[in-house]
């Protein structure tokens, strides 16, 4: 069977779908034909020999392996396909309609793959779990409507309903694979009434049901059967989060639940969140739970719900064995950064990790060795595209697709595969298409580390103010461009930027020596008034800071400088403060007679007796201050 089944996978995109062929080169398969209108979606069959899709005007069947046209059913609007386990019955959905004589529209419908005739008819409203459920020998089918599960034989499709069950407010139903197949029933929480999953078996739905659990904050649940059919693993959910920590609901519990009854428990989670996925091993004996607030925690637990081994805790809500059950892969997708850490089953080492950020899919092939990551629409509707990796962490084939709906490997039966080596294989030459992908990827250069500049001011000439004493610009060099705001030579006099309109000067007086380069007064100097060495007083000139460049030469040859119109160098230091007090009592109102009426307004409350705020006590002290300084001045 292996020489029969080649890697395969297949893609749907909004104006192409395609097959292509797997390891090494990954070309296309040039036999098959692709339709001249879009398809809505393709299948393949779970034993990898059938390949279907869907457009407007009907249904076409192939030969996955040659592409060649098997069967082509002329059915309009067709929404979605399904095929049975053993490829042999075709199920379709399309969107139910009123019809003129006023009988229900049977849009659900089962077709013979081989002869391409219509078997049986339903009516399904919903498109949410449309699809027939086929037992793996394809001996039963069940489906649940309203409250009633019910069962069909498919060689005798014309009998009609063979077998029945009514569970009252049932939600949902779940087949179980494997040789002895079951049935999980669950049942939503209602009106106080707690919810509940109960398990029968297929061939004897009439007796009671072999194992059951109810349990309280469970609107809707996932159910997972392992590969066996054996055990099953139910996720609890509600829709609302009553302690508003989660917009998508609270997680009432993971039970583990066997088919014969006789085990059931709810699995222990030490670390408070969520259960953002959870997958059964191949091998039917052990699972993984990814779990917990970001970063979320993975475990791996036994057929009995204890603990094997704890991954540790990293930013990831993805789980997924490989078909042999030799490798796992833990990932983060969606509104994370897309960091897949693939592990060895047996050592439980990390082999590697890849960097497949904006991943929509990830699928192991069937061979276990390759991981195919896809960017789907309308998830993201930029680099769109397939990229598969190694098991080992190289990248080995991409394809960019625009807007690309569906990607999918070819499934293969484990069975009709090689095993898995017991040392995991070196990884194959990368195919040509990493080449070609790499020298048109975008490089993203490394942004220079520099001081920080105002947006304004990126992409210009640093100013000759800010340069360093050695003249480089501290902000870095950039070219005086066109339409540069930098100022042009000249706009720059005595190291101070020359305002047009206004007078030009030399620079003004050197500072003083109880000043220093900013004219703030030095710590511990002398106070106003003090004598100085030379017998006088301190100069009480202002003083600016000292013009770069050796300009201070250039202007001391000049002699002395008027003052700037506007500035204060004319005034002495009494009046300074003459002028600070006033602007002292003007500030914050409008008229001195009103801040004079609410000062008074505040003494009467006091004098009444009422508590001030410390605040108003405050404002009082102050005006009261400031009166008194003026008063010594001079100043009414």
């Amino acid at each position: 069977m292996a020489s029969q089944l080649s890697q395969q996978y297949a893609y749907r995109a909004q104006k192409s779908i395609g097959l292509v062929g797997g390891t090494p080169n990954y070309d296309p398969i040039d036999s098959f034909q692709p339709p001249d209108v879009p398809a809505r979606t393709f299948k393949y069959s779970s034993d990898g020999r059938l390949f279907a899709y869907a457009i407007p005007t009907g249904v076409r069947i192939y030969q996955a392996e040659s592409a060649q046209l098997l069967q082509e059913l002329s059915l309009p609007n067709i929404v979605d396909i399904s095929f049975s386990p053993r490829g042999t019955y075709l199920s379709t959905w399309e969107r139910p309609v009123k019809l003129e004589d006023g009988s229900q529209h049977k849009n659900l419908r089962v077709f013979s793959v081989s002869t391409g005739e219509e078997l049986v008819a339903f009516s399904q409203k919903s498109q949410d779990g449309w699809e027939l459920q086929f037992t793996i020998s394809e001996s039963h089918a069940v489906r649940l409507v309203g409250q009633e599960i019910q069962v069909f034989r498919p060689v005798e499709w014309s009998k009609g309903v063979v077998d029945k069950l009514k569970v009252e407010g049932a939600t949902s139903v779940t087949l179980s694979p494997g040789l002895n197949p079951s049935v999980a029933v669950f049942v939503a929480e209602k009106k106080g009434q707690p919810a509940s999953v109960k398990i029968y078996s297929l061939t004897a739905l009439g007796a009671p049901p072999t194992c059951q659990k109810t349990f309280f904050k469970a609107q809707r649940s996932q159910i997972k059967w392992n590969t066996l059919g054996t055990q099953v693993l139910i996720l609890t959910q509600t829709d609302v989060d009553q302690a508003n920590k989660s917009y998508y609901g609270e997680t009432g519990g993971l039970y583990l639940l066997s088919a014969a009854g006789n085990f059931d428990c709810r699995v222990t989670l030490d670390k408070e969140g969520p259960v953002h996925d959870f997958a059964w091993s191949p091998n039917s004996k052990e699972f993984c739970v990814v779990y917990g607030f970001m970063p979320a925690k993975t475990m791996l637990f036994d057929h009995r719900a204890r603990t094997l081994h704890d991954f540790g805790t990293a930013f990831c809500n993805f789980i997924s064995f490989n078909p042999q059950a030799r490798l796992i892969a833990i990932a983060g997708f969606g509104n994370l950064a897309g960091k897949v850490d693939i592990y060895d089953r047996r050592t439980l080492n990390k082999v590697t990790s890849i960097d497949a950020s904006n991943t929509s899919h990830c699928e192991w092939s069937p061979d276990g060795r390759f991981l195919l990551t896809a960017t789907l629409s309308p998830r993201l509707r930029v680099d769109n595209g397939i990229k598969i990796w190694h098991c080992t962490g190289p990248l080995v084939h991409v394809q960019p697709i625009d807007e690309l709906y569906q990607a999918q490997w070819r499934p293969i039966p484990v069975d009709g595969l090689p095993p898995f080596p017991q040392a995991i294989p070196a990884a194959p030459a990368p195919a040509p298409s990493v080449e070609q992908h790499a020298a048109i990827a975008k490089p993203t250069a490394a942004k220079p580390a520099g001081a920080y500049r105002p947006p304004g001011a990126r992409g210009l000439e640093a100013s000759s103010a800010y340069k360093r004493e050695d003249g480089t610009p501290s902000g870095g060099s950039t070219p005086n461009g066109r339409f540069s705001r930098s100022p042009a030579p000249g706009r720059f006099q005595n190291g101070r930027r020359h305002v047009p309109g206004a007078p030009t000067s030399p620079s003004p007086v050197r500072q003083n020596g109880d000043q220093d380069k900013r004219g703030r007064k030095k710590k511990g100097g002398k106070k106003d008034g003090a004598a100085t060495p030379g017998g006088g007083e301190a100069s009480a000139r202002p003083s600016i800071d000292i013009p770069p460049n050796g300009a201070a030469d250039a202007v001391a040859a000049n002699g002395s400088v008027p003052p700037t119109p506007g500035g204060d160098g004319g005034l002495d230091p009494t009046a300074k403060k003459i002028r600070n007090l006033n602007k002292k009592v003007r500030a914050g109102i409008p008229s001195c007679q009103a801040e004079s009426r609410a000062i008074e307004e505040l003494k009467e409350k006091q004098k009444k007796g009422e508590r001030l705020e410390a605040t108003q006590l405050k404002k009082i002290d102050t005006e009261a201050e400031i009166r008194k300084e003026l008063a010594g001045l001079g100043i009414s």
